[in-house]
């Protein structure tokens, strides 16, 4: 993985493969914060990445002056990864969290300006993760997004704002005052 912009643009991790995660691609990484740097003063926003993996979009957004990403993956090795690569970089605004995503947003207590979410491709809950995102941990105002099969759609969302495609990922854009 490679970091697209900020004080870390240009540094590359590399992940142990026993880790089971897909990253988001470096092309759709870069066209995501590009649109994001027209809507979101990253300093002044504490963001949640769920389903982090190893970190990539989190780590992305601390780059770029995330004041706060909170980082929520199940898997040991991941947050385990994330917090060690968090630590030798020094990101102190980087707080990864070992939990199930679904069971993590249903007693969440915190609001988010930014919310990212990447479920697996195969995922059954995506309805369920868009509402408790939008019910319990985003900011009025805030923004959602969520990264999906290029062939899913949640036009029909109420909060659907808008969606973008890049090969076989689409990320659509949410927000409560849509």
């Amino acid at each position: 993985m490679r970091i697209v912009g900020g004080l870390l643009r240009g540094r590359r991790f590399t992940a142990p493969s026993s880790i089971p995660a897909r990253p988001t691609t470096d092309f759709a990484k870069e066209a995501l914060f590009n649109i994001l740097a027209h809507q979101i003063h990253w300093p002044d926003v504490n963001a949640l990445d769920l389903f982090s993996g190893i970190g990539s979009i989190s780590i992305e957004m601390v780059s770029r002056g995330a004041r706060q990403v909170t980082s929520i993956d199940k898997h040991p090795k991941a947050v385990q990864w994330l917090s060690k690569t968090g630590q030798e970089l020094n990101l102190s605004a980087l707080y990864p969290i070992r939990s199930d995503a679904i069971h993590w947003l249903e007693r969440v207590n915190q609001k988010f300006d930014f919310v990212f979410a990447d479920p697996p491709y195969d995922y059954d809950d995506y309805d369920k993760v868009i509402e408790l995102v939008l019910k319990s941990a985003l900011q009025p105002d805030g923004l959602f997004v969520l990264e999906h099969r290029q062939s899913g759609s949640f036009a029909n969302h109420s909060n659907f704002v808008e969606d973008r495609t890049y090969g076989e990922v689409r990320f659509s854009f949410f927000r409560l005052n849509a």
